[in-house]
Parts: structure tokens; sequence; C-alpha cells
């Protein structure tokens, strides 16, 4: 989107929601907000699709470049180019409901772009989970997709077989097949956890178990199930499942089957949290 006329067209809420400037909803897609380039208790800037007033600095108004310049005090220059940069997420939603969790009929959706973390909302929700942005960088991607014929843009976490688990603020869904995602070294011990982000808060409260495990994020707790001839190559296993009914059967379950190798290390976040994430989010 590099066409000056196009850029002009991008709707100011979109960016609001982006940089997650806070903004009330007067009328219908006629929003109000507080000034960023001031401080001020009552919100005095409205914006209505690709225009703002500014009823606070002589009732300044523009369009969305206008808007970038005096937001940022860019030039024009500087505002094309940011607006450049950013347009690809502008023109995605995000859902406002929590979507099916497996889609496996290729027709339903369809990937349109995946790179490396950046969207800003995407880092937000991440850091509202209190995990680690480069360590979520690492081991996460950026998905921008189509679903029933609306963009969207989510957290991804690739499997084994190729489906990716997505996530935000609003979604659960994996498109693709559902499976689980391996995390290898040269370890002859593996833990097993139900969910990425209590893979990366493991990392975070105990970081030298990245280089002396091997792991298995099964992505839903159904796929303890399909480890069997992987539990056969490891010498030790250690479950981190959650701590609720369903994760406490799984866990008696293979503590019988394993036997001696297989070791429950929930005590870890033993202290009324459901999973590490949780354990994480309460201490600290």
């Amino acid at each position: 989107m590099n066409n000056i006329q196009e850029l002009k067209k991008i709707s100011i809420i979109n960016i609001l929601n982006k940089l997650n400037i806070e903004s009330v909803e007067k009328k219908k897609e006629e929003f109000w907000f507080k000034a960023p380039w001031r401080n001020e208790q009552t919100a005095s800037v409205k914006c209505k699709n690709n225009l703002f007033f500014d009823f606070g600095d002589s009732s300044f108004k523009g369009n969305t470049i206008d808007f970038i310049m005096k937001l940022f005090n860019y030039n024009f220059k500087d505002a094309v180019k940011w607006l450049q940069d950013e347009s690809v997420s502008f023109s995605f939603h995000q859902p406002e409901n929590i979507f099916p969790k497996k889609i496996d009929n290729k027709q339903s959706y369809s990937i349109i772009k995946i790179q490396t973390l950046q969207n800003t909302i995407l880092i937000e929700y991440l850091k509202s989970r209190k995990l680690n942005i480069e360590l979520c960088k690492k081991y996460l991607v950026e998905v921008y997709y189509q679903l029933n014929s609306k963009k969207y843009f989510g957290v991804g976490f690739k499997n084994d077989l190729g489906g990716i688990e997505i996530r935000n603020k609003y979604a659960k869904l994996c498109l693709g097949k559902k499976w689980y995602t391996s995390i290898k070294g040269k370890s002859n011990q593996l833990i097993v956890l139900e969910s990425w982000s209590d893979f990366i808060s493991l990392m975070m409260l105990f970081p030298k178990t990245e280089s002396q495990f091997d792991f298995v994020v099964l992505n839903t707790l159904s796929m303890l199930n399909k480890l069997d001839t992987v539990y056969e190559e490891y010498k030790n296993v250690f479950l981190a499942l959650d701590n609720d009914k369903a994760g406490t059967k799984a866990t008696q379950k293979y503590l019988e089957i394993l036997g001696a190798k297989c070791t429950d290390i929930r005590y870890l976040y033993k202290n009324g949290s459901k999973d590490l994430n949780d354990y994480l989010l309460g201490n600290y």
C-alpha cells in the first residue's frame, strides 16, 4: 500500500487500536480519545473513518497522514514511511468472538503472511501474560490469515505436522491439523507441557532447562496419547500438565504406564496455580 491516496484512507481507529490508545465510541464509527500529544483529563479529539478533529487545538483537523504527523511530530515524508511500513496490519481485524479450536477444512481459511513478531497489539497481548518478548520471538511467529472471508492476525505456534496454533486476546484456534510440537536438542530427558505459554513461562522461571531438556508442547491434552513412541527415546520423562481434573487424571495414567522413568513436576506450581503461566502471572 504505497499510494498516498490509499494511505490517507486508512481508518484512524485501526491505528488507535494498533497503538493501544484508548478510545470511546460515541456514535457509529465516531470515536473520541485523549490527545496523546498533550496532557488532558477529557477526550477532545474525534475521529471518524480517516479524518480527525482536534477540538483542543483551535479545531485542528486532517486526514490519516496528518494524524501521524501530529501524533509522532513527523514531517510528511516520515509519516508516509511509517504508514507504509505498518499498513499490512490495518486491513486485518481482531476477532470479536472465540473461534472453534480446530479448523481442518483447508478451504475455510488461508494464511496470507507469516513474519517475525512485531505487531504492537500482539506484543501487548504477550506482555499481558508476562511473557518475555525475546523468548516469544524465538519460538512464536506473527500470522496474518483469512477466515470465512475476513482477515485476522494472531500469535502463531507451529506444530510438527505444519498446523499453526493461533492465539490473541480473542482467538484460540488451530489452522491446519491439530498436533503436538517437538522442541529437540540432544537431551535424553523430556519435559511435556500442555501449551506454548507454559513452555515459555518455564524458560523464564528456570532458564537452564532450555539447554538441559527436550520438550513436547501438546497444544491440547488429547495429544498425550500420541507420544508412546516418543517416550521410548528418553531416559526420563517429566510431566508439567495443568493442575485440574483432566491434567491430574492424565498425569496419574502415565505415571503408571511409564513407571520409574516418569515424574510429575507440578509441585513447581502447586500453590493454587492452574499452570506455569498462571503461576508466572500470580507471582512475578
